[in-house]
């Protein structure tokens, strides 16, 4: 044990005596001066475990001082400590982390600091993307916090989250859910100069959805989105899907996978671009006639 934990393990005893001391009655007389103390014990002793790179020690002392802080009714404080105990657990324990990210966003919500809240419910959703993989969850925390950044008319926030939610759906087979949300940001983006011109990425994102489940679909989602945004007509994403419509109609694998080598030789298609090509390849494959 090095010396910056043995000093940390000395505050935190300090601390649970100045806690435990003359029990309730104390806790009424003079009792709030000795949880003060506690608390500056238990943030001490945290931060002396963070120097010895020792987390989850570190992590349960800010809770400590979260709870106290909770106790004597400063809720600010004790939402800060909670995240103070998320960022130490994120690197021992994910669990923890989101637990103590939660306590958070309860008092954050309680409140009305809602962006606040939103940006933890999206570092919790990063973290189940990224560390504990579960998609799932990442969708579900990405949705919370893009409904907190609307309700704050924080719109490019949101439709980020969103993007990420539509982005999940799509590779977890929810197609419907991730269509809407590529409309619905597309729409958002044509009301603005600036951004007009991403629409056409989400667009084509949600056109590749609709291939997914059916042809016909995917062609008259094609028409709409050329109602909406008349320039995608002339993209090489409008013009791919195109191709491909044509060379599933004809069964013609070999054309698809060319039209497809076409593209990503000129812009790099990604892994999620990818993933969902590859599903609508083996569709084709599977179809003895999709006509």
């Amino acid at each position: 044990m090095s010396t910056n934990e043995q000093k940390a393990q000395q505050l935190i005893a300090e601390a649970e005596k100045k806690v435990s001391s003359r029990g309730f009655f104390g806790s009424l007389f003079g009792g709030s001066s000795r949880i003060e103390d506690a608390v500056e014990c238990y943030q001490r002793a945290a931060n002396l475990f963070k120097m010895a790179k020792s987390w989850a020690p570190a992590g349960s002392a800010f809770c400590e001082a979260a709870n106290l802080h909770l106790r004597s009714g400063a809720r600010h404080d004790a939402a800060t400590n909670y995240v103070d105990a998320a960022n130490c657990y994120k690197k021992s324990d994910i669990n923890e982390s989101v637990n103590c990210l939660l306590k958070a966003i309860e008092i954050y919500t309680d409140m009305g600091r809602f962006t606040i809240a939103a940006k933890h419910h999206q570092t919790i959703a990063e973290m189940y993307e990224t560390d504990a993989i579960d998609l799932e969850r990442a969708v579900q925390h990405y949705e919370q916090a893009a409904d907190y950044f609307r309700g704050e008319e924080s719109n490019s926030s949101a439709n980020k989250c969103l993007l990420k939610v539509a982005q999940y759906a799509a590779q977890l087979e929810n197609y419907e859910k991730a269509i809407q949300i590529y409309q619905e940001v597309a729409s958002s983006a044509l009301e603005s100069s600036l951004l007009k011109y991403s629409a056409k990425e989400y667009l084509f994102r949600a056109a590749l959805c609709h291939l997914c489940v059916d042809v016909l679909n995917a062609q008259h989602a094609l028409e709409r989105y050329i109602q909406m945004y008349p320039a995608f007509q002339d993209s090489r994403e409008y013009k791919l899907v195109k191709t491909l419509i044509e060379h599933i109609e004809e069964q013609n694998v070999d054309g698809y996978t060319d039209a497809v080598k076409d593209y990503d030789s000129i812009s790099r298609l990604d892994q999620w671009y990818t993933t969902i090509l590859l599903r609508i390849k083996k569709q084709l494959n599977e179809s003895p006639d999709l006509r």
